[in-house]
């Protein structure tokens, strides 16, 4: 599912909200998620997951192409643990 189908499908739930209006809020969300990731917090959905960062610390690896070792940078990654109820939904 892309984000337009999910602003669809809230949309067609919801038949006295403007569409626009529903793709606003949905944005807003996914903003507000980004913005507390971007500072280093941590989003709990209760029931659906966590959001949280993770640091990739640097590291040597290979160029699959030549062989050649290179360095990789230090990075941060966005990191997704599911929630209980939605781990126990997927598994019935």
């Amino acid at each position: 599912m892309i984000k337009s189908e999910l602003v669809q499908m809230i949309a067609d739930k919801n038949p006295h909200l403007y569409h626009r209006d529903v793709e606003h809020v949905v944005n807003a969300i996914l903003d507000e998620i980004t913005d507390a990731l971007a500072e280093g917090n941590r989003v709990e959905l209760r029931g659906f997951g966590a959001f949280s960062v993770k640091n990739r610390p640097a590291r040597a690896a290979r160029n699959p192409k030549t062989g050649e070792q290179v360095m990789v940078d230090e990075k941060w990654v966005p990191f997704f643990k599911t929630g209980k109820e939605l781990r126990e939904k997927l598994n019935q």
